[in-house]
């Protein structure tokens, strides 16, 4: 089911597939992170649109993708919550296309608001799946992931 574009301002927590049409703020180099699932490349950047800006993190094959002043639509993405601002994430499952340049604003029109919300999702060893989406439980099983 493909998810309607949403606006940067409707983003909350812990929401999965969701699309954007946004403007590249400011990009960021990219840099290793180690997981559980071994060293990732990721790299950010801020984009927006005319209601707010948010903290994107591009994953593996799209980090260090964009150029500031772009205009993208970005699909199949994913929020988080850090320090009590919410977060983009595109990955692997995800999109970034080039849009038209007219179908957001320039940079100087987006306003400095940033969505607030705390992730609702318990969190067990920093893990969005471990413990909640894939029904394990603490002290259950065997764990090789």
């Amino acid at each position: 089911m493909e998810e309607e574009n949403k606006k940067i301002s409707e983003l909350k927590p812990d929401m999965d597939n969701v699309s954007v049409k946004v403007r590249v703020i400011e990009t960021f180099e990219p840099k290793t992170v180690q997981t559980r699932k071994g060293e990732r490349t990721i790299s950010e950047a801020i984009v927006g649109d005319g209601t707010g800006r948010v903290k994107l993190t591009l994953w593996g094959e799209h980090a260090d993708t964009l150029k500031e002043g772009q205009a993208v639509e970005v699909k199949g993405g994913w929020t988080t919550s850090f320090r009590g601002e919410v977060q983009l994430n595109v990955g692997f499952r995800g999109e970034v296309n080039e849009i038209g340049d007219e179908e957001v604003p320039q940079v100087e029109e987006i306003p400095e608001e940033v969505p607030k919300g705390e992730s609702q999702r318990r969190r067990y060893g920093g893990s969005r799946r471990y413990g909640q989406s894939r029904g394990y439980r603490r002290g259950y099983g065997n764990r090789n992931y």
